[in-house]
């Protein structure tokens, strides 16, 4: 038998009501919030980005492909993990509905990883994914955009990480091992990394545009402020049972039993 509240038509009807309001409130909240995002202040991008893709070395202009927008999802891949991160594949299935719309409103998706591009490659046909990935190893672009850190920073607590900086973190030692019985140990395992390789990689998205030959950076956001991009997530909220979830319980989509 159920534990949860029940009631007549009548009375759901009234709670949906009254719920409907708050919904509505919360859509008019999402509005303003859109429009203060494209209100910031553009920042000039003057350093020449290199990336490469599948067809030869590009730089961020590039990856406009004769747009003036583009959307970047910082995917955590790391140079020495063996798979993409769990939870970015998770946002990642949803872009190839959406890339087509995108591309002919004037923005280009893209995912953009440190991985060496023929391990991109190699996973996305794994996942049987066709929007564009670029890897940018070698350069600049996930450190200048807060997503990928170095030993030292991991360290002595110079990450700076959804605009707040983090303490230090002990990389080795009885600490660590603790790590093993942590979400983020599990996570880093189906990368086949350790914890602290897989968190010197973070998610993210950034938004630049392109005008007059000029590329500025408009907008970047981390960790929860993806829930928007993660569609599992939003038709959960609407189940019954909500996210209903302890810890980590997704896995990549060809990793689930068949049920």
């Amino acid at each position: 038998m159920t534990t949860h509240r029940t009631g007549t038509r009548d009375e759901w009807l009234a709670a949906r009501l009254e719920l409907l309001e708050e919904e509505k409130a919360l859509t008019r909240h999402s509005d303003a919030l859109a429009r203060r995002r494209q209100a910031l202040p553009w920042v000039r991008v003057d350093k020449a980005y290199r990336f490469e893709t599948d067809d030869g070395s590009a730089s961020l202009a590039d990856l406009f492909r004769g747009r003036s927008q583009l959307l970047v999802y910082h995917f955590m891949f790391g140079p020495d993990y063996a798979a993409g991160c769990p939870s970015c594949s998770a946002i990642a299935d949803g872009f190839d509905g959406i890339v087509v719309h995108l591309a002919h409103h004037d923005v280009m998706l893209w995912a953009v990883s440190r991985a060496p591009l023929a391990k991109l490659q190699a996973y996305r046909r794994r996942m049987g994914w066709r929007f564009p990935w670029a890897s940018s190893l070698g350069g600049d672009f996930n450190f200048d955009f807060n997503v990928a850190f170095t030993e030292a920073q991991q360290r002595e607590g110079g990450i700076e990480y959804n605009y707040r900086r983090e303490a230090g973190m002990p990389l080795v030692g009885r600490d660590t091992a603790s790590w093993q019985e942590e979400p983020v140990a599990k996570m880093a395992a189906t990368t086949g990394t350790d914890p602290a390789t897989y968190t010197r990689e973070r998610p993210g998205m950034s938004a630049f545009v392109l005008e007059d030959g000029i590329i500025y950076h408009t907008y970047s956001t981390y960790a929860r402020g993806l829930d928007g991009l993660w569609g599992m997530y939003q038709w959960l909220d609407r189940a019954p049972k909500g996210r209903n979830e302890e810890g980590v319980w997704w896995r990549r989509h060809d990793e689930y039993e068949t049920r």
